[in-house]
């Protein structure tokens, strides 16, 4: 009966008044049933988060505002405040049915190709604990969240990717909620966001450096807007994230019968259909029933925990999806990311479905990419990189690239190894995605008023205004396109208010590639303003960082022959491969500027390289000996029975006999050459596997790819790329 009385006052606000709060009229876990009855995903928005909203209504105002005061200070959080908020959270969060809780954090585990994605880590504890202070000698239970557990907690980090920060009998580590990202429950179980740090202090995960650079962002944001006398009121910067994720789906009895996908993510063998991408056939077509219904199922999820999925459509390889939310602070983005790859992973499950997050799942078909909207700001509302419509605001917007043009230029490579992994070298410069130079798109129109500002000229005079283009015809009214044109080559093309990060891969965690971004900007502001703090005019230091590091900007045409030839002669590096690329990580440039801004000790700058050079080898590694193994065990079996079916009818049986010889041969060359695999040093093993052992797994791969033409239809043991991209689409 409550449930029905409430389930009528909600729909007759709906109708009648305006829009209620319903995570206030929803309290228990009783009225859950009123939303149960609701099929509209959009009532049900942000109900599963602890937000800034339910955290000013929840929580006593002297609390909120120590609360609040103390994310801007950095101080602990007082103790009394700890229980109250810990109480509270408690109350909502078993309102919402949850049982457990758990520290959810991000440990560098998994490079490129990680299976499922790269996906958080906790165990769950039960909302319970014992009267302590009870007389009897057994301890009755009671439900609750203490709260030195929602604060802080401790676990084993002795199994976890490390990079020597800790040692086996030292293996102590804890996490710590990052009270800037809010709690949410998901699965009957409270996530409390953590960072993760060993017994010394030394960060061992992906989050800490990124909450790091935040920091770096404010201290260095704030010194340059006193510096230039914009913005002067503000009392923190925010650097924001709004991500792309694009992902294949498979039908998952197809998965588990591909050892290669299961084992590492890709398909290590397998022919093109005949009709695989051409035509665009797939791109933003109508999306497959049962694909449709995963994806209406995670939008309606991740609504519950306040990210909204903006966006979901067909991309263009069949087989392929891409689902982007509305941007929210880079911490609390990046949280939302890797929980948004678990509920797929979880859903498609229940579906029968598999959801393949590497970057290239399938040769010759497009490969999925994670574009990284990101930008950065002020708590009043300053844009960095959007062109305001007053002389202050067109004043920051040119300075903003200015500094940004520095970072990309004074630590090219650095950006180049946050991208860099063995899912992404199949991705990177093909056509689906930017090269492996990095350089940055202001816009052509930008390119010249910068020229401008060199010679001499006023920072103001960007004619920032959108432009109206017509359609030529009287139904469709005029469009009003954006400042500047987009380029899709470019690896960090400008998109109206943010920059795009094109290169991040499918299978990430956004928090490296933010983390750096965030680095290389506080490095640009911060050189700025010790130019002026130096003496130079605001115009003049402009200038002078445009000058020195133009070379960066780039306008034209990423994927033509030219390009690379004319980055090299710029002096821009073009680091094609994740070897290449790693070796550049620890460079005295990098770890200075790193420890400088407290990003990272110069310890840890070498325990990330470390990292991953591991990350790189166990992908590739695992990937040759699965390879050996299907070969072996599959590939072959099946060669032999298609052979014996034409003994007799030798013309008919064609060229199979030396094609099918042909794969022994290049077996035996991948495992005589993997055999020999050096192990003097981490980096001599990743150069020996990616130079050395990957082409050789290229000449195998053809050779089978060759006989999957000839063998009988049936004979093949695996999946074909047409079963799996086109299963689930019918």
């Amino acid at each position: 009966m409550l449930g029905g009385l409430c389930l009528v006052f909600i729909l007759t606000h709906l109708v009648w008044f305006k829009p209620i709060d319903l995570r206030v009229v929803l309290s228990s876990a009783e009225h859950l049933v009123v939303f149960a009855a609701m099929s509209d995903a959009l009532t049900t928005a942000g109900i599963a988060m602890f937000d800034d909203v339910l955290m000013a209504k929840k929580l006593p105002s002297a609390v909120l505002q120590r609360f609040s005061e103390c994310l801007i200070s950095g101080e602990p959080t007082p103790e009394e405040d700890q229980k109250v908020i810990a109480d509270t959270i408690f109350e909502w969060a078993r309102g919402l049915g949850a049982i457990d809780f758990a520290h959810w954090f991000f440990p560098l585990r998994g490079g490129g190709g990680a299976v499922g994605g790269m996906l958080g880590a906790f165990k769950k504890d039960t909302l319970i604990d014992l009267e302590f202070g009870s007389k009897f000698v057994t301890k009755p239970m009671k439900a609750c969240l203490p709260h030195e557990r929602l604060f802080q907690g401790e676990t084993d980090g002795s199994s976890f990717p490390n990079g020597g920060l800790r040692v086996t009998h030292s293996a102590a580590a804890f996490t710590t909620w990052d009270r800037a990202s809010p709690p949410f429950v998901t699965d009957k179980c409270l996530y409390i966001p953590c960072a993760f740090i060993t017994h010394f202090g030394k960060c061992i995960d992906e989050k800490t450096p990124l909450l790091r650079s935040m920091d770096a962002v404010t201290l260095s944001g704030l010194r340059l807007l006193k510096a230039i006398g914009i913005g002067t009121d503000a009392k923190a910067m925010c650097s924001y994230l709004g991500w792309e994720q694009e992902f294949f789906v498979i039908p998952a009895d197809l998965y588990k019968a591909r050892p290669d996908l299961v084992n590492c993510g890709r398909t290590l063998f397998g022919k093109l259909p005949t009709r695989h991408q051409q035509g665009d056939l797939n791109y933003f077509q109508p999306i497959p029933g049962k694909v449709q219904e995963l994806l209406d199922i995670a939008q309606a999820e991740m609504l519950k925990v306040g990210c909204p999925m903006a966006v979901k459509h067909n991309e263009v390889a069949p087989g392929q999806h891409e689902m982007s939310p509305v941007f929210r602070t880079a911490n609390v983005s990046c949280d939302s990311n890797v929980l948004f790859m678990e509920v797929m992973n979880r859903e498609a499950q229940k579906l029968g479905l598999q959801v393949l997050f590497h970057e290239k799942p399938f040769a010759g078909i497009n490969g999925s990419g994670k574009h990284a909207n990101w930008s950065v700001g002020t708590d009043t509302g300053l844009n960095f990189f959007y062109p305001g419509k007053n002389e202050a605001g067109a004043k920051l917007y040119v300075t903003g690239i200015a500094c940004l043009a520095f970072g990309l230029a004074q630590y090219n490579e650095m950006v180049r190894c946050t991208v860099a992994s063995a899912g992404n070298d199949h991705r990177l410069g093909a056509q689906e995605a930017p090269p492996a130079i990095i350089s940055l798109y202001p816009g052509q129109g930008f390119e010249q008023f910068m020229e401008s500002i060199i010679s001499g000229g006023d920072l103001l005079g960007y004619k920032a205004e959108k432009k109206k283009q017509s359609t030529g015809c009287s139904a469709a009214m005029h469009i009003e396109a954006n400042v500047e044109d987009r380029n899709r080559t470019a690896p960090f093309p400008f998109c109206g208010n943010r920059f795009e990060f094109r290169a991040v891969g499918s299978s990430q965690n956004c928090c490296f590639p933010v983390m750096v971004c965030n680095a290389i900007m506080s490095a640009g502001m911060a050189h700025l303003a010790g130019l002026i703090e130096g003496g130079m005019s605001h115009r003049d230091a402009v200038a002078q960082v445009f000058k020195e590091n133009k070379h960066v900007i780039f306008t034209g045409n990423g994927y033509s022959a030219e390009w690379p030839v004319e980055a090299s002669k710029r002096g821009l590096p073009n680091l094609n491969t994740t070897p290449k690329a790693i070796a550049t990580w620890n460079s005295e440039k990098n770890k200075k500027l790193l420890e400088s801004l407290k990003i990272y000790t110069a310890e840890e700058t070498e325990a990330r390289q470390e990292v991953m050079y591991e990350n790189y080898i166990s992908s590739m590694s695992c990937e040759v000996e699965t390879m050996v193994q299907m070969t072996e065990t599959g590939i072959l079996p099946a060669c032999a029975k298609d052979l014996e079916k034409y003994k007799g009818f030798e013309k008919l049986a064609g060229n199979r006999k030396a094609v099918y010889e042909g794969i022994v041969e290049q077996l035996e060359k991948l495992k005589a050459s993997f055999a020999k695999k050096p192990h003097t040093s981490l980096p001599d093993e990743a150069t020996y596997l990616c130079d050395t052992v990957k082409p050789q797994m290229v000449a195998l791969r053809s050779a089978v790819d060759k006989a999957e033409s000839l063998l009988e239809s049936g004979l093949y043991p695996y999946p074909t790329y047409e079963a799996m991209i086109y299963s689930h689409h019918f």
